[in-house]
């Protein structure tokens, strides 16, 4: 047995953070939107513009939540604005963890495993254990985003960079501007946490 391999595994998982330090870890969400360099404008347009529906009941326990994302990330700039909302219904604070600074917590939430897809929502209780995890988008936008990139050529098209870049364009206008995008959002964050 590599006695120096099983010693150095040992005192790497012992050193592995819990969820509750990476949540002290987390700058407000305040701090976060203030300090946006990208999407700032269309986040505020979104939380100004999203209304939570009517008569929606507290949850039974008492959340917080570490939200896992980069200002530049599209489907931030219409899933954050959103949890801000239910967060406020609900008086569940919030964290940020900048994805590309937070690699280690990032890697355990992979998207099918692999991807790096954000955000990511990680919903914990008082003693700071996972209750639920939501992300990176809606199934209902998923499929939507997935039609809207079925039509790309192939990335190895002489013209991919100026079609990815329309893709992109037409999917930063349906989010700040499509009203039922905003309630799929909605109602897959308020689904995970029931």
């Amino acid at each position: 047995m590599n006695y120096q391999f099983y010693f150095h595994k040992k005192e790497v998982k012992r050193r592995q953070m819990t969820l509750e330090q990476w949540f002290e870890k987390g700058m407000s969400i305040e701090q976060y939107v203030s300090e946006m360099e990208k999407n700032r404008e269309h986040l505020h347009y979104i939380y100004e513009q999203f209304q939570l529906p009517k008569g929606k009941d507290q949850l039974e326990r008492n959340l917080r939540a570490i939200i896992l994302t980069e200002d530049w990330c599209g489907d931030a700039m219409v899933n954050v604005p959103i949890l801000m909302h239910i967060a406020e219904h609900h008086n569940i604070e919030l964290r940020v963890l900048l994805r590309d600074k937070n690699l280690e917590l990032m890697d355990q939430y992979l998207t099918n495993g692999t991807a790096r897809s954000i955000p990511i929502f990680i919903f914990i209780d008082d003693e700071g254990h996972e209750v639920a995890k939501w992300g990176p988008r809606a199934p209902e936008v998923q499929e939507r985003v997935s039609a809207l990139m079925s039509n790309l050529p192939e990335k190895t098209a002489p013209n991919y960079d100026e079609e990815f870049k329309k893709a992109i364009k037409s999917m930063t206008t349906m989010y700040r501007e499509d009203e039922q995008i905003w309630s799929d959002v909605y109602h897959s964050i308020q689904s995970t946490l029931r």
